[in-house]
């Protein structure tokens, strides 16, 4: 495998097209040289939500011209590149199909090795598109789908300590957004909302709190604060009330990272104590302060990515290609897309956060 390796990357799992250029070279320096996302925002506003057939057929309509963007933006061709990575799950496994087809068509056209990337593990990775980390660290892994605290070794090294049970933490910032009347996406529209409000003007249940695991829980709060958005009339109120919902949120996430925190610890010992927060809820500001302290009340070094790489974008996706490239590993063209994929299989197989049948990624 060569030393420098310049990667296409393809994120198609939800509703953002996206793709992008990034250089890992010697020393695990890392560039991103181009993210282009196209984002389907407006598509889904008048739904309240995405809708997976819309966002699939809008995949397959803007992938080329997307991908096209990413190497003019780099300033390189299909000829420059040393391979590609495209999410193959978990995801919405119609969108999942188009970016890893895509991937899979330009590495038999261009007779460059394939990387079929696991969504989650791009989230992993992010916070190393900006800066220096080494492996080992620990992760919460909290977006609109999943909610995960895992140690992480390396790209295919991960293992879980706790997931949600149920809902997760962006689900539940999204569906509350909703009974509040906010607009699609509800997350940064409450975020918004809650500025100047009293979080403790309403008192939200923080679930599994004290329970000695570390995993999740927010449908009973979703449900909670959904009743209370019911009888509400004065701005004021509202705004109360998505500041509460904001801070019991940010309560749960900080009480079981900590206790990640002291179990990863021992595990860690001398290599160093790095915690690193990934996906859309990072982007919270009010999260990310709080984790920001709990990490520095427990020794831990905090990470997190800028904000352009904290939602779904594709510098992750290559950003993880690149690194199983140095690693010696791709994969075939006949790499499936797949609904569900967890990082952890061994845990998911042996402690199943969802029975069988529950349906989506977070599954």
């Amino acid at each position: 495998m060569p030393a420098v390796h310049t990667v296409l990357g393809l994120e198609t799992s939800c509703d953002e097209t996206a793709a992008a250029v990034v250089r890992l070279a010697e020393g695990d320096a890392v560039s991103v040289l181009s993210s282009i996302v196209g984002s389907q925002v407006a598509r889904h506003a008048p739904f309240g939500g995405v809708v997976p057939e819309i966002a699939a057929r809008a995949h397959v309509e803007s992938i080329d011209a997307i991908a096209a963007a990413a190497l003019s933006e780099a300033g390189l061709g299909y000829g420059d590149l040393t391979g590609v990575a495209a999410t193959a799950g978990p995801g919405l496994v119609g969108g999942v199909m188009v970016g890893l087809s895509f991937g899979k068509a330009v590495a038999l056209a261009r007779g460059l090795p394939l990387v079929a990337v696991n969504h989650l593990e791009g989230h992993a990775v992010s916070a190393r598109l900006a800066a220096e980390i080494a492996y080992p660290f620990l992760l919460l892994l909290v977006s609109g789908g999943h909610c995960q605290l895992l140690t992480v070794e390396g790209v295919g090294r991960c293992r879980r300590l706790g997931s949600t049970i149920d809902d997760a933490a962006g689900e539940a910032f999204d569906k509350i957004a909703k009974s509040l009347g906010l607009p699609y996406p509800g997350g940064p529209a409450l975020e918004a909302l809650a500025v100047n409000g009293e979080a403790g003007a309403y008192p939200l249940p923080r679930m599994l709190l004290g329970r000695k695991d570390c995993d999740f829980s927010f449908s009973g709060l979703k449900t909670a604060a959904a009743r209370l958005a019911e009888g509400l009339t004065t701005e004021g109120e509202r705004r109360n009330l998505a500041a509460a919902v904001q801070s019991a949120i940010a309560d749960q996430l900080c009480e079981r990272t900590a206790r990640a925190m002291g179990l990863h610890a021992r595990d860690a010992g001398t290599r160093g104590l790095r915690f690193v927060v990934a996906g859309g809820v990072a982007a919270n500001r009010h999260v990310r302060a709080r984790l920001e302290a709990t990490a520095d009340a427990h020794g831990y070094g905090f990470f997190a990515p800028p904000l352009a790489y904290c939602t779904d974008n594709a510098a992750m996706i290559a950003l993880a290609g690149a690194e199983r490239l140095a690693a010696g590993l791709s994969d075939p063209l006949d790499a499936p897309a797949r609904p569900r994929w967890p990082l952890d299989a061994l845990a998911a197989a042996a402690q199943p956060t969802h029975k069988a049948g529950r349906k989506g990624a977070k599954a």
